[in-house]
C-alpha cells in the first residue's frame, strides 16, 4: 500500500520541526559564550588551530539559522542539506574522538572540553545524530511539507502543471 502524498508531507513537517528545533536550541545555548564553543571545537583536535576560533564562533550562528529556516519552512531543501552535512560532520567528530580515546563533552548543547567518562555517552550521541541525519534526508527527499513558507513563496512553480507551463513558455516565444 502506497503512502499518500498528504501523509508524507505531514511526516516531513514533523521531521522539519524536530530537526529545526534541535538546531535552534543547540545554537542558542552556545551563543552567549563563544569561548566555550571554541573550546568545544578545539577539544576534538581535528581542525587546524588557525580555523578553530572561526568555526567555534560561526557554528552556533549557522545552527540557529538552519534551525529557523527548517522551522519556518524557508528554503527548506537547502537548509535540510546543510543540516545533513553538519550531522555527518558531528557523527565523524564524535566517532573520531571515541576511536582516539578522547574523553570530551561533545559540546552539542553548550559545554565542551575534557570530561572524564564522556565516552559512555558517545553511542547515544551518535545514535541521536544519525536519527536527525535521517530526518534531514527525509526532508530533502520529500521537499514540500505542510505549514512551510516555501509553499507561499514558491506557489506558482509548485502548482502549475508541467504541460500548462510548457504551453505558456511556447506562447511567450
Amino acid at each position: 500500500m502506497a503512502v499518500s502524498e498528504s501523509v508524507r508531507q505531514w511526516v516531513a513537517l514533523v521531521a522539519r520541526l524536530v530537526t529545526g528545533g534541535v538546531w535552534i536550541v543547540a545554537g542558542a545555548l552556545k551563543l552567549p559564550d563563544p569561548y566555550q564553543s571554541i573550546a568545544a571545537v578545539r577539544a576534538y583536535d581535528l581542525l587546524p588551530e588557525s580555523v578553530v576560533p572561526t568555526v567555534g564562533q560561526l557554528l552556533p550562528v549557522v545552527e540557529v539559522v538552519v534551525g529557523a529556516a527548517l522551522v519556518l519552512g524557508v528554503l527548506t531543501r537547502g537548509a535540510a542539506v546543510v543540516s545533513g552535512v553538519l550531522f555527518v560532520a558531528f557523527i565523524v567528530g564524535i566517532a573520531s574522538a571515541w576511536a582516539r580515546g578522547l574523553e570530551i563533552d561533545c559540546g552539542c548543547f553548550g559545554g565542551g572540553g575534557a570530561d572524564p567518562g564522556a565516552s559512555s555517552a558517545y553511542p547515544w550521541e551518535i545514535a541521536r545524530d544519525v536519527a536527525l541525519l535521517l530526518a534531514s534526508a527525509y526532508v530533502v527527499w520529500q521537499g514540500r511539507s505542510r505549514l512551510a513558507l516555501d509553499n507561499l513563496l514558491f506557489r506558482r512553480a509548485a502548482t502549475v502543471p508541467a504541460a500548462e507551463e510548457s504551453r505558456h513558455v511556447q506562447e511567450v516565444r
